[in-house]
C-alpha cells in the first residue's frame, strides 16, 4: 500500500494516529474527525471478539454481528475524512515534537499525539478444543453472552478465584450450573456453603478435553479419570494480556491487573498514559470493559486529546503572533483607547449620546 493510498502526503503530520480499529479506537477517531481533527486508524484487522456471533448490551443495536458492527462504524468515520488503513503497529517513539509510529512494512507516519486501542489477548486454560469453541459455547461473560445459555446446562472451569464468583454470576441464568475445580484448588467452608445453598454442583478433578456432538455443539466436559459430564456451554476464565509490546521504547510496560486477571497499560481517568502525547482506551487499560464501556472510554479519550491540542495551538499561535508587528498587548492597549469602559457597542444603541441624531 502507497503512501498516496494511504491518503498521506510526505511529511505529513496528523493531529491523531488511533492504533487499533475496534470500539474504543473507532469511537475516538468519530469524535476526533467530528472537531475536525486529521485522525488516522491503523488497524491489524484482528479484533478480539471476531469468534463471536453477534455483540450485546448495546443500545438499538443488541445482538448485531461483531464484524458488521466495525463496518458501520468505519463507515462514519469515513463520512468525517478520517482515514482507517490496514497495519501492524510495531513500534512508538518520539522525534521532536512528534511521535513517529512504525508499522511492520516499514512505513513511518508522523502524529501530534497517539492513541492506543490495540485491545488485548485472551489466553485460554490448556485444554484442548477451547481455542477451537472460545465465542460460541465456551464463554466468560454473562453480560455478553449469559442470556444466551439461561437454563442451559453451564459448566465452569476452575482455574482460578474467578471461577466460584463465575458460578455464582452465571446461576443468576441458569438453575444447571456446575462448577469443575479442575486445577482452581479447593475452596473456603463459606463458599461451599453459597454454592450447596444455591443449588451449584461441584466436580473435582481435572478436565482433560471436550466433547462435542456431530452437530458440532458442546456436548460435554470429559474428565482425567474418564468420566463425562454433559453441559451445552462452559464458562472459563481466560488471563487478559494486552496488547502494548510495540510501546517499549518509550518507556510504557504493561502493569499487573491488583485483581490477578492479567496486564494492562496504567492510566489515568481520561486516558493519559503520563508519556507526553500517548492516550489507551478499551481493553488494552481496561480489561474487563465490554463493548459499550470500550467505546466510550475511547470517546473519553478523544475528547482529552482534543482539549490538550487546542492548548497547544493557542500556545502556538500566541508564540507566532508574538513576532509579529502588532502584539496581543498592543491590540489590547488600542481597544482601551478607542473604546474606553465599553465592552460592546449596545451602549451606544442603548444609550445614544446627546445630538447623536438617534
Amino acid at each position: 500500500m502507497s503512501e498516496k493510498e494511504w491518503g498521506q502526503a510526505a511529511g505529513q503530520v496528523w493531529d491523531v494516529v488511533v492504533v487499533g480499529g475496534g470500539v474504543a479506537g473507532l469511537s475516538a477517531a468519530l469524535t476526533l474527525a467530528r472537531v475536525r481533527r486529521s485522525v488516522l486508524v491503523i488497524d491489524e484487522g484482528e479484533p478480539r471478539n471476531a469468534p463471536a456471533s453477534a455483540a450485546h448490551g448495546l443500545l438499538s443495536r443488541d445482538g448485531i454481528a461483531p464484524l458488521e458492527l466495525l463496518r458501520l462504524a468505519r463507515e462514519e468515520v469515513a463520512s468525517y475524512s478520517g482515514r482507517i488503513v490496514s497495519g501492524r503497529v510495531e513500534g512508538v517513539r518520539r522525534e521532536g515534537e512528534r511521535l513517529v509510529v512504525g508499522t511492520d512494512d516499514g512505513r513511518r507516519t508522523l502524529a501530534r499525539r497517539v492513541l492506543v486501542t490495540t485491545g488485548l489477548v485472551d489466553e485460554l486454560p490448556g485444554v484442548p478444543g477451547l481455542a477451537q469453541r472460545w465465542g460460541r459455547d465456551v464463554l466468560h461473560c454473562p453480560y455478553c453472552h449469559g442470556w444466551e445459555v439461561r437454563e442451559a446446562a453451564v459448566g465452569v472451569l476452575g482455574t482460578g478465584p474467578a471461577a466460584f464468583h463465575q458460578a455464582l454470576l452465571f446461576r443468576q441464568l441458569s438453575s444447571e450450573v456446575t462448577l469443575f475445580l479442575h486445577t482452581g484448588g479447593d475452596l473456603a467452608g463459606e463458599q461451599w456453603e453459597q454454592l450447596a445453598a444455591l443449588g451449584v454442583g461441584v466436580v473435582d478433578g481435572e478436565v482433560r478435553d471436550l466433547d462435542v456432538d456431530d452437530q458440532d455443539r458442546l456436548s460435554g466436559v470429559r474428565l482425567a479419570s474418564g468420566r463425562s459430564v454433559a453441559v451445552d456451554a462452559l464458562v472459563v476464565a481466560p488471563r487478559f494480556v494486552a496488547r502494548a509490546g510495540f510501546l517499549a521504547e518509550l518507556g510504557l510496560p504493561v502493569t499487573e491487573h491488583p485483581m490477578g486477571l492479567g496486564v494492562r497499560l496504567v492510566t489515568d481517568e481520561a486516558g493519559f498514559t503520563g508519556v507526553e502525547g500517548v492516550w489507551a482506551a478499551g481493553n488494552v487499560t481496561d480489561l474487563l470493559a465490554g463493548v459499550p464501556a470500550a467505546a466510550a472510554s475511547g470517546t473519553r479519550a478523544a475528547a482529552a486529546i482534543n482539549m490538550d491540542l487546542i492548548g497547544a495551538d493557542a500556545k502556538a499561535a500566541v508564540t507566532a503572533r508574538a513576532g509579529g508587528v502588532f502584539s496581543g498587548a498592543m491590540e489590547a492597549e488600542a481597544s482601551r483607547r478607542v473604546l474606553g469602559d465599553r465592552r460592546h457597542g449596545l451602549d451606544s444603541l442603548l444609550h445614544p449620546r446627546p445630538g447623536s441624531g438617534r
